[in-house]
């Protein structure tokens, strides 16, 4: 079986949102085993949306749509995909009481036009919506089966978990497992050449690399009758990339460096202080808008000034005289200091020079060090990234968080 995402919406075209849906679809229809061959966006417009239908169940057997399904008039879908198969829509006394009901919590009148909501293609299967008073649906007819879902990503993702996927299930060929591993240090090309011969002889599992934010994705792919069996597979071509990219790889879902740091401070249940010059607060910004990171998160230090660095994190005197602010030795006495003010199992650090001023011949700007204070060991790695302001800011707080990763990968 393969499938056709289509999502509809005038404002996807015009960029003012982000189509997240199509991503999320893909990535749980590959999790079931069923292929996604095309990604189709069409505006709000009844011709555009009949012809997109029409070329979706040509091409694929399962179409799955979001948007239209609102009260305005523009909102057609599901009378398009009536249209298509001569279908009458007919009337669902649970789906207007599901409106009905949405509209008494909120205490407000509901409008006459959101009755349109409580209509369907006659025979669909009526998907609730737990969050928005738009229903879904799901038909099945001459061989195609059309899924049509809501625009919102917060309705949408509920309702695909909970209806579509145990729905979709019996179309399953077997199951596809990937794993994603990240790789820093490395561009992509010297990546691949590196592993070119597993690429170039592959089969199942399949290999790729993708490059962004400063580091390449590895993503291997198995399909197989089961969950086990795909993640047998995987464990050669696994253990191959370990040794071949050792010191610049770790095991990751994410290409969000923060969201896999802040996985890991949770799970293997370590805490954690953050101490940062010239990123100044950037590091912590990112692991607290982590859900859940307050159990490993203790305290961050934001020392822009010597003298901060000093007071708040016992930095001495005579190492900022000696070597200066920006330095493998500050940054290693800010990632102790971190940890010890704190108490918390690690430390980490940033020092550097932004810019747009205030480099030198030894010291040019975009020059930055980063340090991780652990069980008594300092590891303190320096980096040169050219760029503007922002971007060393940025490059120096993944650069950091890249190393934490990489230190508490070493425990797994």
């Amino acid at each position: 079986m393969n499938a056709e995402v289509l999502c509809f919406g005038s404002e996807i075209l015009h960029g003012d949102i982000v189509n997240s849906n199509a991503q999320y679809i893909s990535k749980k229809m590959a999790e079931i085993g069923i292929n996604v061959y095309y990604h189709s966006v069409v505006g709000d417009n009844h011709d555009r949306m009949a012809e997109a239908f029409r070329l979706a169940f040509e091409r694929v057997d399962i179409v799955i749509c979001t948007g239209g399904l609102g009260p305005t008039q523009d909102d057609i879908t599901k009378e398009i995909l009536a249209e298509y198969h001569h279908l009458n829509m007919v009337y669902d006394e649970d789906s207007y009481k599901h409106v009905q009901q949405i509209y008494q919590r909120l205490k407000k009148d509901m409008p006459e036009s959101n009755i349109r909501q409580a209509y369907f293609p006659e025979g669909a299967i009526v998907l609730h919506n737990a969050f928005g008073t738009a229903n879904g649906c799901l038909l099945e007819k001459d061989g195609k089966t059309a899924v049509l879902l809501p625009g919102p990503p917060k309705e949408v993702v509920p309702m695909f978990e909970n209806h579509v996927i145990p729905y979709l299930m019996k179309f399953s060929e077997g199951v596809i497992v990937g794993k994603k591993y990240i790789v820093t240090g490395l561009g992509e090309s010297t990546t691949e050449a590196m592993i070119i011969d597993l690429i170039e002889n592959q089969t199942n599992p399949t290999i790729a690399t993708f490059a962004g934010n400063g580091r390449v994705m590895v993503r291997v792919t198995a399909k197989a009758k089961n969950i086990s069996e795909a993640e047998a597979l995987i464990v050669p071509i696994e253990r191959e990339l370990l040794i071949r990219l050792a010191g610049n790889i770790y095991k990751s879902e994410t290409m969000d460096v923060a969201e896999h740091a802040a996985k890991m401070l949770l799970k293997s249940k370590l805490t954690i202080a953050v101490a940062e010059s010239c990123t100044g607060g950037m590091v912590s910004a990112k692991l607290i808008s982590n859900p859940g990171i307050s159990e490993s998160y203790l305290q961050g230090f934001i020392t822009y000034s010597n003298q901060s660095k000093i007071d708040t994190l016992g930095v001495k005197v005579e190492t900022l005289e000696q070597f200066g602010a920006v330095s493998g030795q500050t940054a290693e006495e800010m990632a102790k200091g971190a940890a010890l003010r704190a108490q918390a199992d690690i430390g980490i650090s940033t020092t550097g020079i932004a810019g747009p001023t205030g480099g030198s011949d030894d010291k040019p700007i975009g020059l930055v060090y980063v340090a991780i204070y652990f069980k008594g060991q300092t590891t303190v790695k320096k980096i040169n990234y050219p760029g503007s302001r922002d971007v060393i800011m940025e490059r120096a707080a993944l650069a950091i968080l890249d190393l934490l990763n990489k230190t508490i990968d070493k425990m797994f």
